[in-house]
């Protein structure tokens, strides 16, 4: 096995010099710039199974959910969030969540949603 070229001494000169709160601010510095990214992936992207996840935490069955999220897939609703979905179709009806959502099967009621949120887009 080849040996590793140790350069921990050149690498770590400049840390040297930092006190103990300069350590710090600098970790947090490093550690911001690598969990940045990932942030901002998870907010920016969400799959089928975390929607059906958020579904079922408002109190719909596993198979509720499911086909709530297959509906919003169809409709290209998925990236507003199921769980967000629901709850402006419940605002706009007056509706609690659950029933909400089990209207939101029907096509017609999903097309009007859908509808909300291509003019919110614009």
């Amino acid at each position: 096995m080849k040996q590793r070229n140790d350069d921990y001494n050149t690498r770590s000169e400049h840390l040297k010099k930092m006190s103990d709160h300069e350590l710090k601010a600098y970790f947090e510095k490093l550690t911001d710039q690598i969990i940045d990214p990932l942030l901002d992936l998870a907010y920016r992207y969400t799959t089928p199974a975390i929607e059906r996840s958020v579904l079922m935490r408002m109190g719909f069955s596993s198979l509720e959910a499911k086909a709530i999220t297959e509906k919003m897939m169809d409709y290209h609703l998925l990236e507003h969030g199921a769980g967000h979905v629901v709850f402006k179709y419940a605002q706009l009806h007056k509706l609690n969540m659950r029933d909400a959502g089990l209207k939101l099967l029907d096509t017609h009621e999903m097309e009007k949603i859908a509808e909300v949120f291509t003019h919110e887009a614009n």
